[in-house]
């Protein structure tokens, strides 16, 4: 004897969408709660750092961003970005490269090295390389030996930003590869390219956007970078400050207008992030939108 088949009463005018919604109330309150704290957290501050350094004026603005120091510290900062960036850029597309397409021994291994600094405080990288580099360090008397600054000069600070920074490509790219799988690439090597010629025109031209956007987060995180570079810099005015810690400077000397001038910078470079990363989401949203679907195996 069968048993009869479950039945299940639907009210009247409400659809099975409808039965799984929230309600009107809960909706609204959901999305005024989130307004509110990205207002009060995001936008009121940044709002404040632009009106407390445009306050005394446009003259006074541009006076604290043409001192020496600021000067300096732009400039290290630019040279910093540019160094670590392209070195982070060539180590995330071989690591990314290496994980998704291929199997080999140590693999699990250098994927946990990839998100170690993820893991580990800024600050105590910092002191990790002031311990290996330092005067007082592991190297320190054969670097003095041979007349080699690292800690407390420019090398310093560019080691400890891309040990900070250089997960940020990988992260990327290696599970945009790894969903591409490796078909195209084999079938390009079957067909006679070689290695250089199946990364130029098979793998780049499918992780661009992935790329471009995995850089500029490494470059707006090489700028910002505090905690481990104030850590080996050693905050000699003029020469080793970056702009975080030249803000870090201002404030303390009570400058507040000058720390709040350089610190607009950054935050413009925050919105140009956002900006750039707001494109190229749409623009990888855009190409795959018109994309062919793919025909369903017979």
């Amino acid at each position: 004897m069968s048993a009869a088949p479950a039945t299940v009463k639907v009210r009247a005018g409400r659809g099975p969408q409808a039965a799984t919604g929230e309600p009107a109330l809960v909706k609204w309150l959901l999305i005024g709660t989130a307004i509110a704290f990205m207002g009060l957290f995001l936008v009121v501050p940044l709002v404040a750092v632009f009106y407390e350094a445009l306050r005394k004026g446009l003259e006074a603005y541009f006076a604290a961003l043409r001192e020496p120091d600021a000067l300096s510290a732009i400039k290290l900062t630019l040279i910093t970005a540019a160094i670590a960036v392209p070195l982070n850029l060539v180590f995330g597309v071989a690591a990314a490269w290496a994980i998704a397409k291929f199997d080999f021994r140590g693999k699990s291994l250098l994927i946990t090295l990839v998100d170690l600094p993820f893991s580990v405080s800024p600050v105590v990288s910092g002191l990790i390389y002031v311990l290996v580099f330092g005067l007082q360090g592991w190297l320190g008397p054969w670097l003095q030996a041979h007349d080699i600054k690292i800690i407390f000069a420019i090398p310093g600070i560019v080691l400890a930003t891309v040990f900070v920074t250089f997960p940020f490509v990988a992260r990327e790219l290696i599970p945009l590869m790894e969903a591409q799988g490796k078909e195209e690439e084999e079938a390009a090597i079957v067909l006679g390219a070689n290695g250089w010629q199946t990364f130029w025109k098979v793998t780049l031209p499918n992780i661009k956007w992935g790329l471009l956007y995995g850089v500029i987060l490494c470059n707006a995180r090489a700028m910002g970078e505090f905690g481990a570079v104030s850590v080996v810099s050693g905050h000699v005015r003029g020469q080793t400050n970056t702009m975080p810690l030249h803000v870090e400077i201002l404030y303390n000397e009570y400058q507040f207008a000058a720390a709040f001038a350089v610190a607009s910078l950054l935050a413009l470079l925050a919105l140009l992030t956002l900006a750039l990363k707001t494109f190229v989401e749409w623009k990888t949203a855009a190409e795959r939108a018109i994309l062919p679907p793919e025909e369903p195996t017979r």
